[in-house]
């Protein structure tokens, strides 16, 4: 069975912004009311996503929620026409309208989390939105996600999406961020490696709230029919140095892993345990690169988002490294990378830098734009076709940012009324293009 793995990025929502909603996001709160560049956000992800179809893989795109999201506001008593409701949140509960403009469902890394037909003892693939509970602006989007991922992977004999994890203190899901498939190839069957910060355990002793829970890890595995699967269980110490998710300290792509020594409570015990049940189910080793702290320290990490790579496998077999331009410019990441390239000891060959400064500015580098699917060729020929970048839709999505999307935004332009009607636009005629009908609240009524 042929699989390849699709890389599914958001497309960036047009109230973009700089509000500063997670304080343990080095980037995010470090430019809290930073005038946003909407646009420029929205076409660097598109040139991303066309780099990587360039380069031979398959590229899709995730639509952007609809906000500002003013049914959320008025299950908080706010009443009126949606500008009222916008105008009275803004006033008297600005915590919660930030919240409903926020653009963070571009990061789909967090959307969800995947298991490929493959490793599933039923055939099929399951997709679980995450619930992202640990920041009121995050919770809004698991069911919408979960609407927009069941019009595309409608095939219910293919596919089963599920709901969402339920909304507790003690099942907090951040998707992909925290999850890694390990396997030689796309196509044969994978070790699934989850990280939680946090389990019933847990002390609140701490600077910063870890997001991830085992409970609800354990739940996606049971949910998912997953045979193969480790858990390992995130460093606090790192987590309170801005590692919020695991995608910013470890990265890995097929028969590769690469992360900072500090990443989990016992490092070393961890990778031994992955290395050691990857070895009984494939009979192959598997390359585990740990980078130590006296080289790159895990501020180093938080400040280039170096782990924060997508790893890809091309079509010549061999691997590339998509890396944020921050990388090209700080000394130390810069020459680990340029060493990483030249080892022999793995199949990276080449390194891109890519400008995502907009998202980058929250917190947000090349693999937290994207969930990757691995999928077969009849899996992709089951999905709405105008998702797929190629140099035709990369034209019409271009066009359609460049049509709709404001230059600037600051947090005063947020409230504006005006934006409510323009976004809704602009959405409407985003689900033509895309083919994916009416999955947006207003459309229905």
């Amino acid at each position: 069975m042929q699989i390849e793995e699709v890389n599914f990025d958001g497309l960036v929502g047009q109230t973009h912004n700089y509000a500063g909603l997670s304080e343990d996001n080095v980037a995010s709160s470090s430019n809290k009311n930073l005038k946003a560049r909407p646009k420029e956000a929205a076409l660097q992800g598109l040139k991303k996503m066309k780099f990587l179809a360039d380069l031979g893989l398959t590229q899709a795109i995730l639509p952007p929620q609809e906000r500002p999201n003013i049914p959320f506001l008025k299950q908080f008593g706010f009443t009126g026409k949606d500008s009222d409701i916008l105008e009275k949140a803004r006033k008297q509960a600005p915590e919660l309208f930030y919240a409903s403009c926020s653009a963070s469902c571009m990061w789909t890394a967090n959307a969800a989390t995947v298991t490929p037909a493959i490793d599933a003892n039923d055939g099929k693939t399951h997709i679980t939105p995450a619930n992202l509970l640990s920041k009121i602006h995050r919770t809004i989007e698991g069911k919408a996600t979960e609407k927009i991922l069941s019009a595309i992977f409608c095939n219910e004999t293919l596919f089963t999406v599920h709901a969402p994890i339920p909304l507790s203190f003690h099942l907090g899901d951040e998707g992909a961020a925290n999850h890694t498939r390990l396997c030689p190839k796309h196509s044969q069957e994978g070790l699934h490696f989850l990280v939680y910060g946090r389990d019933q355990s847990w002390a609140n002793n701490r600077k910063h709230f870890p997001r991830q829970t085992l409970l609800a890890s354990e739940a996606i595995i049971r949910r998912h029919t997953v045979n193969n699967y480790i858990y390992a269980q995130q460093n606090p110490e790192a987590i309170d140095k801005g590692i919020f998710h695991n995608d910013v300290i470890a990265t890995g792509n097929e028969d590769l892993y690469l992360l900072h020594e500090y990443a989990y409570i016992n490092t070393e015990s961890v990778i031994r345990e992955l290395q050691d049940k990857y070895s009984v189910l494939h009979d192959k080793p598997l390359t585990c690169i740990i980078v130590k702290d006296k080289f790159i320290s895990v501020e180093d990490a938080v400040k280039s988002y170096l782990f924060n790579s997508q790893i890809v496998t091309l079509p010549d077999n061999n691997m590339a490294l998509i890396a944020p331009e921050e990388c090209h410019t700080q000394g130390n990441i810069k020459q680990f990378i340029e060493e990483l390239i030249k080892s022999k000891e793995n199949r990276i060959q080449s390194v891109h830098y890519l400008d995502l400064k907009q998202s980058m500015r929250n917190g947000g580098g090349p693999a937290c734009l994207r969930l990757r699917i691995p999928l077969t060729d009849k899996e992709i020929s089951a999905l709405p076709q105008g998702i797929f970048i190629n140099n035709t839709s990369y034209d019409k999505f271009a066009t359609w940012v460049n049509k709709h999307y404001r230059d600037e935004l600051s947090s005063n332009d947020l409230s504006d009324p005006l934006l409510i009607q323009e976004n809704r636009t602009a959405l409407d005629e985003l689900t033509g293009i895309m083919g994916l009908g009416s999955i947006y609240e207003f459309q229905q009524e």
